[in-house]
């Protein structure tokens, strides 16, 4: 024979609850300590071009060597050489270097997206990546950008 017992209690409501303000962990902070663990190739700039963030990922496809070492580094004239793609493979003057992903979501204060051919100080090849920037906003102002990299083979 079948047994039913029947309770009533009272609803379960979960409290909502506010970080305490050691618990916060600002914008920046937030996206470098996400980039810093991230598979996928992606770097943090700041308004001043300097390396916030870089994945391992990303370090190894631009040829940066250790993530923590490129860290606080220029993003352009130290470790990387952005050149155009010509036969030539000149360097990029300072308005088409102004225009590259990373920088172009700083200024803009919009995505960006678009091809970047590179050159690492420690190797002499080429490489070419597909970038996608995302400006980073921290009190109402843009203070880095977010770039995801992609290789391009051909």
């Amino acid at each position: 024979m079948a047994h039913v017992e029947l309770s009533l209690s009272g609803a379960f409501v979960p409290q909502a609850r506010t970080p305490a303000e050691a618990e916060f962990v600002g914008g920046i902070d937030r996206w470098t300590s996400t980039v810093t663990a991230a598979a996928e190739p992606c770097l943090v700039i700041d308004v001043t071009s300097r390396i916030l963030a870089i994945s391992p990922s990303g370090s190894e496809l631009l040829g940066l060597g250790a993530p923590a070492d490129a860290v606080g580094q220029p993003l352009l004239g130290g470790v990387l050489r952005l050149i155009d793609f010509t036969a030539g493979a000149g360097e990029l003057s300072e308005p088409e270097v102004e225009k590259i992903p990373p920088l172009l979501a700083i200024r803009s204060q919009r995505l960006a997206r678009g091809l970047m051919r590179l050159q690492p100080a420690t190797d002499p090849a080429h490489l070419t990546v597909d970038a996608i920037a995302t400006p980073l906003w921290q009190g109402g102002h843009v203070v880095a950008s977010l770039t995801f990299l992609s290789a391009v083979r051909y």
